[in-house]
């Protein structure tokens, strides 16, 4: 679904992304994990079409992001850590001016909002101002701008941020649920969470690949067993080796 090849982005001298090549399988839970200023940020904004890489390329469905844009980002929806949603609207009519703006034909407008509303259980709160909403709510609000049309893939940075404890478990489970009909990319500092829902896993420091598999292999890789390792301690393992590797190159 999601073909990443040779993925490089440079801003002036400074190397943001350093070759990236991965791939995402069709209704995939992929977590992607990376200290701060490692690049996620930037391979999500080249993933959404919001930043054109400087060389390789991104395909969403075999569609290029770059030369096929418009049918490309068709396929995508992002969630954002903060989701954009306006709060003196209500979820009904925000639904709305987002499936307008997607281009949703007027005759599937009510039916694709409703089942975007109803996928995301913010059916009861259609009508009330989103500014009046817990974050849990907005947060529901801003997924179901995400899987609205003709969406494949969603990518999500952060999702649940500054959410309860019973808000992250059912946000986690919609997840899940997404997940068998959607190809999902999920960004998290919370590890715990990447190792719960995600089927798949992808480590990049310093703009490198570091590593890419299942928790399970991960663990094998560096010679652990997953139940003696958490993915924390996975996570902290890939980056002092990317830290290790990049020291000898400048030792050479």
């Amino acid at each position: 679904m999601i073909e990443v090849t040779n993925l490089t982005k440079r801003y002036g001298t400074r190397l943001a992304l350093d070759h990236l090549t991965f791939q995402v399988e069709e209704n995939e839970i992929f977590g992607f994990l990376g200290p701060n200023g490692a690049g996620k940020s930037t391979t999500m904004n080249i993933l959404t079409g919001y930043l054109a890489p400087t060389e390789g390329s991104v395909k969403i469905g075999g569609h290029d992001i770059v030369e096929d844009s418009a049918r490309a980002r068709e396929l995508i929806g992002y969630l954002p850590e903060l989701p954009p949603v306006y709060m003196d609207m209500t979820p009904f009519e925000y639904l709305r001016f987002v499936a307008e703006a997607k281009g949703i034909a007027r005759e599937r407008l009510r039916g694709e909002i409703q089942r975007a509303m109803e996928r995301t259980g913010v059916t009861d709160v259609k009508d009330r101002l989103i500014k009046t909403l817990s974050k849990g709510y907005r947060q529901r609000v801003g997924m179901a701008q995400a899987i609205l049309g003709d969406v494949r893939v969603i990518i999500m940075d952060e999702p649940t941020v500054g959410l309860d404890p019973i808000q992250i478990i059912e946000f986690r489970e919609m997840i899940r649920e997404l997940g068998k009909d959607h190809t999902v990319i999920l960004s998290s500092h919370i590890l715990s969470e990447v190792s719960e829902v995600c089927q798949k896993i992808m480590i990049i420091v310093k703009g490198r690949l570091a590593a890419i598999d299942t928790a399970e292999n991960l663990a094998k890789r560096i010679g652990e067993a997953k139940s003696a390792l958490s993915l924390e301690e996975i996570f902290l393992k890939f980056v002092e080796r990317e830290s290790e590797h990049e020291e000898d190159d400048h030792s050479l």
